[in-house]
Order: C-alpha cells, then sequence, then structure tokens
C-alpha cells in the first residue's frame, strides 16, 4: 500500500513537471520578426541615419584639424608681402576656415567691407557643407515614432477586424493579446529608431555649432590681421 501512494506521488510530480508552463524570453530581434513591413523601413531609416552619422563625423573630424601656428604664418607672410606662398599655405591646409583666408587673401588691396563679405560668403557655403543631410537625420528622429505608432493603429484594426468575423462571437483573450502584441511593436521600434537619430541629430549639431565658432574667430582674427599696421 506504502508502495502505491509512493507511486501516485511519484506520477503527480512528473504531471505537475510537464504540465509546467514554459517561460519564453523576448528580445528586440523577436519584436522585430512580428512587426510586418513597417520594421522594415524602420530598419532602413535606421542604417541610413548610422551612415549619416558616420559620415557627418569624419567631415567634422576633418574640419577641425588645423596646425595651431596657422594664422601666425598667415600673418608672417602677409607682412612680409608674400601673398602666394599665403594662398599655398591655405592651399596645403584645405580646411574650411583655410578656404574663408584664402578667399580673403584673394580680395586683398579691395575695400575692407568687399573682403569681409567674400570671407563670410565662403564660411556661409563651408557650413552648409557641414550641415548636409542633417534634415534628413531630424526628419528620420520625427518621422520614426510616428511611423510607428501607425503601425501600432494598422495591428489593431486588424486585430479588431478579425474578431470581428469571428462567427461564433467568442473571443479569444490569446487570440486578442497576441494582436495587441504585434500592434505595439512597431511603437517600440519607432521610438528606439527615433530617439536613436534624435541623440545623433543634437550631437552632430553641437559638434558644427563648435566648427561655426571657430570659422567665426578666423574670421574677426583675418580682418584684425588686415588692418595692423605692417
Amino acid at each position: 500500500m506504502l508502495f502505491q501512494i509512493d507511486t501516485i506521488d511519484a506520477m503527480a510530480q512528473e504531471l505537475a513537471v510537464v504540465e509546467e508552463p514554459i517561460q519564453q524570453s523576448i528580445n528586440l530581434w523577436t519584436m522585430a520578426q512580428y512587426g510586418g513591413w513597417i520594421m522594415i523601413i524602420l530598419a532602413l531609416m535606421l542604417l541610413w541615419a548610422v551612415y549619416i552619422f558616420a559620415e557627418r563625423m569624419l567631415t567634422i573630424k576633418a574640419a577641425t584639424k588645423e596646425d595651431k601656428s596657422f594664422m601666425d604664418r598667415i600673418r608672417d607672410y602677409i607682412h612680409e608681402g608674400k601673398i602666394d606662398s599665403a594662398l599655398n599655405l591655405c592651399r596645403q591646409t584645405n580646411t574650411p576656415s583655410a578656404r574663408m583666408i584664402e578667399k580673403g587673401i584673394t580680395r586683398i588691396g579691395r575695400p575692407m567691407q568687399d573682403v569681409q563679405v567674400a570671407v563670410e560668403n565662403v564660411g556661409n557655403l563651408e557650413i552648409g557643407n557641414l550641415e548636409k543631410n542633417l534634415v534628413i537625420m531630424a526628419t528620420i528622429a520625427g518621422g520614426a515614432p510616428m511611423l510607428g505608432f501607425l503601425g501600432t493603429v494598422l495591428g489593431m484594426v486588424q486585430t479588431f477586424f478579425n474578431m470581428a468575423q469571428n462567427a461564433s462571437g467568442v473571443i479569444e483573450m490569446a487570440a486578442l493579446s497576441e494582436g495587441m502584441y504585434q500592434a505595439m511593436v512597431t511603437t517600440i521600434g519607432g521610438l528606439i529608431v527615433g530617439i536613436l537619430a534624435m541623440f545623433a541629430y543634437n550631437f552632430l549639431v553641437a559638434r558644427i555649432d563648435r566648427v561655426v565658432r571657430r570659422l567665426e574667430g578666423r574670421t574677426l582674427e583675418f580682418m584684425d590681421l588686415l588692418n595692423e599696421p605692417a
């Protein structure tokens, strides 16, 4: 009798183990597989944003490289009347500020207002080049969450449509939960892409502002240089 009781207890434990639900983990890749075609668009937007960020960082880094003695050498060349040497130095340096100074040097001899306007025009062109594709980055930052919300709305509409087609009128919580889960995935994807793009955009803008302040300082320094007595 005792043996039968032990056998029954062992069988009950085995059944409990078998009936214990398997806990499934969730990750971003698993969620992305449920998002549908909108997740593909969000993935492409993320790749585009990463490319723009990397390309702009290389451009900005190249724009900030400059010899600290650059302006001192330009000052010496101009005071010594070696205009060609100053122009060659600017071309060899090949940075936004060097291109601005080069334009100003070519205008030496004209009224100071004309020289300043020429330098500022080149500076505006250089700033525009630094800000290239930032509009796309800002669009991704603002558009990705909206696209994610669109996917959620479409998913919810599809879920309730399927429920309405159920002839029995019985709403299964499992089917409802699965439909809502799939719909919310696109919102998560859109927020992730949008947040990353927003941070990248603001970081690039801050770096470009630093370059702009440097260009403004170089412009003032060059104009003061022209006003210095030989």
